[in-house]
């Protein structure tokens, strides 16, 4: 593997790992797509750093449970702004 991608994959990993992002929030921090995170942290990290991958995918997991609440408070804040207006 080419060591821009293993550097940017590691990065990814312990960004995530540390701070408990989404994905997307990943993505925009390091300025690349949704779906390049998404297969570096699923595919990639496992191969290059098996123990960092457990726990990122601790954090995969618990967004995945959580998605949902966030999405309805999303729409909760976004409902109430507009009665606000």
């Amino acid at each position: 593997m080419w060591e821009d991608i293993e550097e940017r994959v590691r990065k990814c990993g312990e960004y995530i790992a540390k701070t408990g992002c989404t994905v997307r929030a990943c993505a925009t921090f390091y300025d690349t797509s949704k779906s390049t995170v998404h297969k570096d942290m699923t595919e990639r990290l496992p191969k290059i750093d098996p123990v960092l991958a457990e726990r990122v995918k601790k954090v995969l997991e618990r967004n995945l449970r959580e998605r949902h609440l966030r999405g309805g408070e999303s729409t909760r804040r976004k409902y109430e702004k507009k009665r606000a207006e």
